[in-house]
């Protein structure tokens, strides 16, 4: 196998775009098909080991030779001494931004005017006192709003130090990622030739890429410098504008916003300017669709914040049109994971550092494989949002006015749903990914080399069969694959015992695995649904017969677990029972169900096939085991609602802050998982019981309320109806009642473990520590119902409808 950095690079000179053959290819599929993958990013020279190499290359970039002058840049004129205050004068300029400043102007004046204050002032006549008091109220904000745009704007003002910034942080990344940046030749000659067209009609591209890490938006922006494409202007949260990094990152392309803009008309203000201003110049822009870094491996629901500014210039009629380019950036290793596992695990977010960004795990040595980024055909807005006004029978873009709040909602929530579904579509299935998910799906302690790579075949079939996309493996066989793999996962995550027949691995911290296997759980989450909810007889026992599912329950089932995990899923948008009919048909193909059917085909019974069974079940408990960890999830949190019930003689209208309600489940679930009702550690982890306690609320479990004067985060409560009763003697709470209902139903579909057959000892002993917990909270609540709340009872939301599997 050749040594990665020996792959070669496109060459880049003016116009011209030069792919030069490797001789590599990859995948497990055929090898006879064209290359279309490249290395964009070489290893780069380091003063020890090559002194001359190294003073050599950084000649070139601060030569600015060949393609690292970035003269000749495909978009809009960037990079000039004052740019900065272009950009400014443009924003101030903005008719959007003037209206706001005077409609706060005299807001002000009026309350003024009403309290008597311009009586007061000595001398001219009334009309005078306003006039003059409107300057200077309107020149306060106008300062006002300078600084909060010197904060906000990027300041792309020179290419010099653009060169280094390039030069700097490709070192920083090859050293970390030392297989370096790999991209679709396709893919990069397609944007480039969009990235033209757009140019001519000065319309910007708008990356909406996936968050995983810190190193998402270097790695783009090195893409697109190597690719003499206008750098993006990058949204970023100002918690990252911290000393030494913050200016840098500015004069790179960063955009500094808030990460909450609270009550502030004129923040917002400024901030739709500024957007207004850099879509109507051309300027590329960039932005993370799921808001902030996933911590948990898979996507996130879309954060309609910056996306709702941008649909809002388009609907206004401020731009004419702008290009969505969805990006998918996967790695063989995540630099944060660490931390991440921490965070999920309860401990607080650590404040942003410059000294822990670079040295996190000596990120200087670090040997963390590489970086695959990829980008989906980029489409046009306008065609998206007439698409949409068509179906809302609205004739043309320009209807801002006149799109109701749920229908403007519905269009922005298709918008998200469909940069997350083709994030997925372009989405390359890691090395790692792929290891990591066969660990975590094998019954056993361990498993050999041999099996390893027999199950990686298999699951690298099933990914191509799913239309995803399997990481180039340079036409290496499998077993090199799995060791590359299992070297940058390291001995932390996989250990391995040595001295048997042959070596063992096993997976050493699942948490931190479990990270890998949700990067691909996407591709097989309606097969995953089918098999737990066919899981609900299989877990009963006895022959095949006691272990066959009518396709009522079965579809029963699946209904109730897709709404369950809508939140925490994509599943493809061709509705229940067409998702529930392919899934049906695609695992009867692979040979894993047998699905009986009456005459008029359709389904009557749903059991596994009789090969399934002769293999041990393996495929079938594949699917199980990716969706196992959710289910546990959801069933936590919904038993953290039981120790929610009032006591018996207290106040039944408590409530209860959200934050500690889910930290005690959390407590919760940590003392089941060691005592053995919970099956998954990662069960735990706080992301996921968030999203559930978000089911909750939209289903009207809970409700929750927030004050609107105090900073204090949501509260909640059960919802009466749904509110278990207590033994009127014990005070105990009882095992019935429709929350006891929902939490059975999801136990249903859980992995049968310790006592999981003894519903009375989970009843009574589960039971019994929730409400212990749920007590506690009962008891710290010093404050009863809050008299000003703005409550969310049973309320869903108003953008988009339901989304089922």
């Amino acid at each position: 196998m050749s040594d990665d950095r020996s792959a070669p690079d496109l060459e880049i000179v003016g116009k011209q775009l030069t792919i030069h053959p490797s001789g590599f290819t990859g995948g497990p599929e055929s090898q006879d098909g064209p290359i279309t993958e490249r290395n964009l990013v070489r290893h780069m020279a380091r003063f020890r080991e090559n002194p001359l190499e190294f003073l050599r290359e950084v000649s070139l970039h601060m030569s600015g030779t060949g393609w690292r002058a970035y003269d000749d840049v495909i978009g809009q004129p960037v990079f000039y001494s004052g740019f900065s205050e272009r950009m400014k004068s443009l924003i101030l300029s903005s008719p959007l931004l003037q209206s706001k400043v005077g409609e706060l102007a005299s807001s002000r004046l009026g309350v003024e005017e009403k309290d008597g204050l311009l009586a007061l002032k000595e001398g001219h006549s009334l009309d005078e006192k306003r006039s003059r008091r409107r300057n200077e109220l309107e020149s306060s904000l106008r300062e006002v709003v300078d600084t909060m745009m010197d904060n906000m704007i990027c300041k792309m003002e020179s290419k010099t130090f653009i060169r280094g910034a390039y030069y700097m942080c490709t070192q920083l990344l090859t050293r970390a990622y030392h297989q370096g940046v790999h991209v679709s030749s396709e893919e990069v000659l397609r944007l480039r030739s969009v990235a033209a067209e757009a140019a001519k009609k000065k319309q910007s591209i708008v990356f909406l890429p996936c968050h995983k890490s810190h190193v998402d938006y270097v790695s783009l922006q090195i893409i697109c410098y190597r690719l003499g494409i206008g750098l993006p202007v990058v949204v970023a949260g100002d918690n990252l504008n911290i000393p030494l990094l913050g200016p840098f990152l500015q004069h790179a392309g960063a955009m500094w916003i808030r990460r909450s803009f609270g009550n502030d008309p004129l923040y917002n203000t400024v901030v739709q300017a500024y957007i207004d201003t850099l879509l109507q110049q051309g300027f590329n822009f960039e932005c993370f669709i799921e808001g902030g870094r996933s911590r948990t491996g898979k996507l996130l629901s879309p954060k309609f914040g910056i996306l709702s500014f941008i649909l809002d210039s388009l609907l206004s009629g401020r731009v004419e049109d702008t290009i969505i380019c969805p990006v998918s950036t996967q790695y063989d290793k995540v630099i944060e994971t660490e931390s991440y596992i921490s965070e999920l695990l309860g401990q607080p977010k650590q404040k942003e550092s410059l000294t822990d960004l670079l040295s996190s795990s000596s990120v200087l040595s670090l040997q963390l494989g590489r970086v695959d980024v990829r980008f989906h055909e980029p489409w046009s807005l306008r065609e998206f949002v007439n698409q949409q006004l068509t179906r809302l029978d609205h004739p043309s873009v320009n209807v801002h006015k006149q799109l109701s709040y749920t229908e403007r909602g519905r269009i922005l929530r298709t918008l998200g749903y469909r940069v997350l579904s083709e994030i997925n579509d372009v989405s390359v299935m890691m090395p790692t990914a792929l290891v990591g998910t066969v660990l975590l799906t094998l019954r056993g302690r361990g498993v050999g080399k041999g099996e390893l790579t027999r199950r990686l075949n298999w699951l690298c079939e099933r990914v191509i069969a799913k239309g995803g996309r399997v990481a180039h493996f340079y036409r290496s066989p499998t077993e090199s694959v799995v060791d590359r793999a299992l070297d940058v996962l390291g001995p932390k995550l996989v250990g391995v015992i040595s001295g048997l027949v042959e070596p063992t691995y096993f997976a050493v911290d699942r948490f931190q695995l479990s990270f890998y296997r949700n990067m691909l759980i996407h591709l097989f989450i309606t097969e995953a649904l089918v098999s737990v909810a066919m899981y609900t007889k299989i877990k009963q026992g006895g022959g095949p017969a006691n272990q066959r599912i009518t396709y009522e329950a079965l579809k029963n089932q699946v209904s109730f677990l897709s709404q369950l995990f809508r939140g925490e899923f994509i599943f493809p948008p061709e509705g229940l029972a067409t998702n529930l009919d392919n899934t049906l048909r695609s695992l009867e193909k692979d040979d894993v169900i047998k699905v009986a059917r009456d005459d008029s085909s359709t389904p009557i019974f749903v059991e596994l096939s009789e090969s399934e069974r002769l293999c041990g079940r393996e495929n079938y408990d594949f699917y199980c085991f990716l969706i196992w960890p959710f289910i546990e999830a959801s069933w936590l949190g919904a038993v953290s609602l039981l120790g929610l019930t009032p006591p018996l003689n207290g106040p039944k209208d408590v409530w209860i802050d959200m934050k500690k309600a889910q930290d005690s489940a959390q407590l919760l679930g940590k003392t089941l998982y060691h005592q053995g009702d919970l099956s998954y550690f990662e069960a735990v982890n706080k992301e996921t019981l968030r999203n559930s306690y978000q089911r909750f609320e939209e289903e009207g479990i809970i409700l929750v309320a927030k004050s609107r004067e105090s900073r204090a985060g949501p509260s909640l409560r059960l919802a009466p109806e749904w509110t278990p009763q207590r033994h009127h003697t014990t005070g105990m709470v009882l095992d019935s009642g429709r929350l006891w209902d929902f939490t059975e139903l999801i136990a249903q579909s859980r992995r049968e473990g310790k006592n999981r057959r003894d519903g009375a000892t989970v009843s009574s002993r589960v039971l019994t520590m929730s409400d212990a917990v749920g007590r506690q909270l009962f008891f710290n609540a010093a404050v009863p119902a809050p008299g000003d709340v703005s409550s969310r009872q049973m309320r869903r939301k108003e953008i988009g409808t339901d989304s089922k599997l």
